[in-house]
């Protein structure tokens, strides 16, 4: 691909899917875009307007919220962008600084994600201590650990790939700077960052996963010793935002989990694995489920589908039709 304003090192983003190029699908990812933009950032405002979701959980759902707007932010508005103007070049000081952004972001929900089904735990199986072991300093210390934690190793990803020679075309086929598509490129021996990053990933991944598999399963336990019903739908619906019933608490604990799921499997499949063992498309779809899917699916998963959250909307709602 020929283009007049490349440099030598420029990187050339081929795109999302440039093997199936269906004037419908950019249109598609507009619309998920603005819908998760919407959602995250409405979110974020009743959280901070409404004093009734002054709380640690909702205060750790506005970080999940901030931390989805920002990472659908980093990939998709320059894919589009690419898409419209026909001009596929990144620079290599962009390129890195989408990588590190989409690294710390990606790295610092991992965290976070770990961070809530603690919260979770802690209000149904510590209940009495709830107040003591989630108090204000105790939230922010856990949000500054998430952020911090994710800057600094995606740092460190961010400048060893970067940094790799590259061999003939720069060429990324992608529709952002991924490390993995940044390593297909390299022309030298990449086993030992390899293993680098597999470290990472346990580390980032899975260690957290296990925690919070670990923190529903005393979930569980902690619910099914319980003898009385009432005890019981009260602490799951503790668990699952407030919902009243058994039931719809179980459901939203099982979104909780399939939303985790849903981001932890496509990242461990694609940082986990060396790279020759999945394909180019196959890397773009997990990337796309967890650039773009799953910040759309966070805010209805986890809190527009919550009664605070739905009557702090309607009051929202309700005082702007009034002052109108």
């Amino acid at each position: 691909m020929n283009q007049k304003n490349d440099t030598s090192t420029d990187f050339i983003l081929l795109g999302l899917f440039p093997w199936f190029r269906h004037p419908n699908l950019i249109l598609i990812i507009i619309l998920i875009y603005t819908a998760a933009f919407t959602g995250n950032a409405i979110l974020l405002l009743l959280i901070w307007l409404d004093s009734h979701l002054h709380m640690p959980m909702y205060f750790l759902l506005s970080q999940l919220s901030l931390i989805d707007l920002a990472y659908i932010s980093c990939t998709v508005p320059k894919m589009v962008t690419n898409y419209f103007t026909g001009k596929k070049n990144i620079s290599y000081f962009s390129c890195a600084t989408q990588l590190f952004f989409f690294l710390t972001l990606g790295l610092a929900e991992c965290i976070l994600l770990t961070l809530m089904a603690y919260d979770c735990y802690v209000a149904v199986c510590n209940p009495l201590r709830y107040t003591v072991l989630m108090n204000p300093n105790t939230c922010l210390q856990m949000a500054a650990a998430a952020w911090i934690g994710g800057a600094l190793a995606a740092l460190v990803h961010t400048i060893y790939p970067m940094n790799f020679p590259i061999c003939g075309s720069r060429e990324i086929n992608h529709y952002f700077c991924e490390m993995p598509a940044i390593l297909r490129l390299s022309c030298m021996d990449i086993s030992a960052y390899e293993m680098v990053k597999f470290v990472s990933t346990i580390v980032f991944l899975l260690i957290p996963f296990i925690l919070i598999l670990t923190s529903y399963t005393l979930i569980f336990l902690t619910v099914l010793r319980m003898n009385s019903q009432k005890g019981k739908n009260k602490a799951l619906a503790t668990c699952s935002s407030h919902m009243t019933g058994r039931r719809k608490a179980l459901a939203i604990c099982s979104s909780h989990l399939a939303v985790v799921s849903l981001y932890y499997g496509p990242a461990m499949i694609i940082y986990m694995t060396p790279h020759s063992f999945h394909t180019l498309e196959q890397d773009e779809i997990l990337s796309m489920i967890n650039t773009i899917f799953t910040p759309m699916l966070n805010p209805l998963i986890y809190s527009l589908r919550n009664k605070e959250v739905l009557g702090a909307l309607r009051k929202a709602m309700n005082r702007r039709f009034i002052l109108s």
